[in-house]
């Protein structure tokens, strides 16, 4: 249960104040260290995330090269039963041979469209040792995924020092609240009597 707050005084605890307590001081304390620590932890660490992710994705647009490869064995149509229709962007794995720039020959597995017949030439992507990649993300596909890795990151991290900082609170409030508490029931009876 929260203690009754009146209406909200903007940096009161590190105000002059008789009634302050040192709780308020120590609880001013750890909200302006929890602030400062979300912010210190989570905005580097999301620019240093996102700067590695984009780095990444360039070295991989600058060394990932496309090929052409030939498809080893005709490609059979679509296995669909009688009276469905093969979605246009339907494509089978097939068998291709291509040789990498060392002049070394390739085989390996990719998608391509039904009822190609053996020969025909298939465009693939390679990495440097001429093994099969993906086709590398362009510029502006690399900056927003770089943008949400490094946003997912930078919060995260920065939830760490908040939900610290959040618990530290909650428990400096349970001990003001047990405090008060006590001291209601040293002098809470004392209120019933007259003099």
């Amino acid at each position: 249960m929260k203690a009754f707050r009146g209406p909200k005084v903007w940096l009161w605890r590190w105000r002059r104040n008789p009634l302050k307590r040192r709780a308020d001081v120590l609880e001013a304390w750890v909200v302006l260290g929890t602030l400062l620590l979300t912010v210190l932890a989570g905005v580097p660490a999301g620019l240093a995330a996102a700067r590695s992710v984009e780095h990444g994705l360039a070295r991989q647009r600058a060394t990932w090269h496309p090929a052409v490869a030939r498809v080893a064995a005709r490609v059979p149509g679509p296995s669909r039963p009688s009276g469905s229709h093969a979605s246009a962007g339907e494509r089978i794995w097939a068998e291709v041979r291509w040789t990498a720039a060392d002049g070394s020959a390739h085989t390996g597995q990719v998608r391509v469209e039904p009822d190609i017949r053996a020969g025909t030439p298939v465009t693939v992507w390679t990495d440097p040792r001429g093994h099969l990649v993906s086709r590398p993300t362009t510029a502006s596909e690399a900056a927003f995924r770089a943008t949400l890795i490094g946003l997912l990151v930078g919060v995260s991290t920065a939830a760490v020092p908040l939900a610290g900082g959040l618990a530290a609170r909650a428990r400096l409030e349970r001990r003001r609240l047990d405090a008060w508490d006590t001291e209601w029931a040293r002098l809470g009876p004392q209120w019933g009597r007259t003099v």
